[in-house]
Parts: C-alpha cells; structure tokens; sequence
C-alpha cells in the first residue's frame, strides 16, 4: 500500500552542483602528483634502458673478444659500438652511423618529448675483451623534467652502480 504524496527521487541542482564542485577540486589536485608519476616512470624507462646497454656493451666485450665502447654525443644521443669513439654519431632522423671500421651495434636517441636529459662527465668508456674492464671510469645522470635525477657509476671492473641523488626516485638507493 502506498500512502501520502509519492516523494521525489534523485538529485537536487544544489546536491548535484556540491559534488561536481568537490570532484573538480580532487581532480585539480591529483593532476600534478599524475605528471610527477608520469615524468618519474618516463626517467625510470631510459635509466633502466642505460644500465642495461652498459651491461650489454660490456658483454659484447667479451663475447666478440674486442673493444666496445659506448660514446655520448650530447645529451640527447648515445651509440653502442666497436672502433674508435670519433667514428660513430646519431643522425638528425635519430639513427646511429659509423664509418671507418668501426661497426654499430645500437644507438639510442631521448626524443625531447621525454623531457629526460643524459649528462656524462666522459665522452667514451671502453669496456676492454679480456675481462670486461672499463676505461675510464663513468659518472651518467639522467636527469627528468620535473628535476629528479639517476646516476650510473662505471667502475673499473665494468660494473655499474645505479642510485637516486637523496633517493628521490622509486626503485634507486639513494646516493
């Protein structure tokens, strides 16, 4: 049985209004921790991607019985390759050449859209074919939009050791 007058039901404009209003005040503030997540997964990708072809350049080293190196142009480009490191560069289409004898192996270029800039205190580390050594030693900073920043160290034996200045990136030890 149904009795009195049948009551409205949903919203009211001022009910409605008073939602939408808190919904855009938590999506204004959850825009920029979404930028900073995005720039620190973008940093993570290329930091990840540079220790694995220091490792990858240090393992041809060995395998190939000969020198390989890894040489910064700038800081935008690096090249993965045998020969003297004046032999190689990155292109203005972003593809790595070398001439002279000296053979590619990979290059990698950080479109500007990343917003990710590569910094190294050497133009070239060696890793040498008898044990993998790297000559010379190597400070790499990847450094993201937003200001965060990883670090690479090449040691002596080829290693690399990776770290986040004040631990400022998810994943990295801090320096």
């Amino acid at each position: 049985m149904h009795t009195g007058s049948a009551a409205a039901r949903g919203f009211t404009l001022i009910e409605m209004t008073a939602t939408l209003a808190v919904a855009g005040i938590v999506a204004t503030a959850a825009v920029p921790s979404l930028h900073g997540w995005a720039d620190q997964q973008r940093l993570k990708g290329v930091a990840g991607e540079l220790s694995s072809d220091l490792q990858h350049a240090r393992t041809e080293a060995l395998l190939r019985n000969e020198g390989v190196r890894i040489t910064f142009l700038g800081n935008a480009c690096y090249v993965v390759h045998t020969g003297a490191a004046d032999r190689c560069r990155c292109d203005a289409e972003g593809l790595g050449r070398c001439e002279s004898g000296a053979e590619l192996i990979k290059a990698v270029v950080l479109p500007t859209a990343t917003g990710v800039a590569l910094q190294s205190n050497v133009r070239s580390v060696l890793f040498a074919p008898e044990h993998g050594t790297a000559s010379p030693t190597a400070t790499l900073r990847l450094s993201g939009a937003q200001g965060r920043t990883v670090q690479h160290t090449v040691n002596l034996m080829g290693r690399v050791r990776s770290c986040a200045p004040q631990g400022a990136v998810s994943g990295y030890s801090a320096c």
